[in-house]
């Protein structure tokens, strides 16, 4: 089983690529390479966005920068070190706010919405990028300097500030992949929410006794209303973005009292 994660491939090698060092070494005698990596790279991020991990394999990647399959090989090892180079590539193009004058809570919300963004932007980022062994490339340590600027100034320690933005991270994380598998529902299904609510209200009407199941009934009637349907990821951002912002004041805030 192919596995999508990033930090799969040889670390050697990989951080070799994501630095440029590859470059540096000797190559064997042979014809003189045609394209760049950046090039099989780019082709990889445009195969991933427009079709999905699934459609992404190095013979589609040779067939879209025009070598053949083997040679496709000479530039990159195999696919885990090209998923570590597509993060990483993200990773460095990502639009970064400026933090001038902004309060922590603002701060930090500016990175939640970044990665948020760049997570909606590319559905495919949510089963690949690994909080815990992510590509070490140059694009990667820009985003995680910037990120650890948002926790500038709140008395954290340095093992607090990563583990904050380590929280913080993991919340958009598991958020974006909500609205990616709420997405691929409406679409595999051909239905929204609602229409889908509507098709099965009667036989739900019938299982859902609100005499066994009071509180289900009650609070899911009352946030089905309100929503318009059993989740909205707008109202489930804003909600869990706050929520995460109140723990950390809770050691933030609570540091600055003392």
């Amino acid at each position: 089983m192919t596995l999508n994660r990033t930090g799969a491939g040889s670390p050697s090698t990989t951080l070799a690529l994501l630095w440029g060092l590859s470059d540096e070494a000797p190559r064997r005698k042979g014809p003189a390479r045609s394209v760049t990596v950046a090039q099989v790279v780019e082709a990889a991020l445009t195969l991933a966005d427009e079709q999905g991990l699934a459609a992404l394999t190095m013979r589609a990647v040779a067939e879209r920068v025009g070598i053949s399959t083997m040679s496709v090989y000479t530039y990159v090892p195999g696919k885990p070190e090209l998923l570590d180079l597509m993060v990483d590539a993200l990773y460095a193009r990502m639009e970064r706010g400026a933090f001038d004058g902004e309060s922590w809570r603002e701060r930090v919300s500016t990175v939640a919405e970044e990665n948020r963004m760049l997570l909606l932007q590319h559905p495919w980022m949510t089963e690949v990028a690994a909080l815990s062994r992510p590509p070490l490339g140059p694009g990667l340590m820009a985003k995680y300097e910037h990120e650890l600027a948002a926790f500038d100034d709140t008395g954290l320690s340095d093992v607090d500030m990563d583990a904050a933005l380590t929280w913080v991270l993991g919340f958009v994380q598991a958020h974006c992949r909500a609205v990616h598998d709420a997405r691929r529902a409406t679409t595999d299904t051909a239905m929204s929410d609602a229409e889908w609510w509507r098709a099965n209200q009667p036989i739900l009407a019938r299982a859902f006794d609100p005499e066994k199941y009071p509180r289900a009934v009650r609070v899911g009637a009352a946030a089905g209303e309100a929503q318009g349907s059993a989740w909205n990821e707008e109202r489930a951002w804003e909600f869990g973005l706050a929520r995460t912002l109140d723990g950390l004041a809770a050691l933030i805030d609570g540091r600055s009292l003392t």
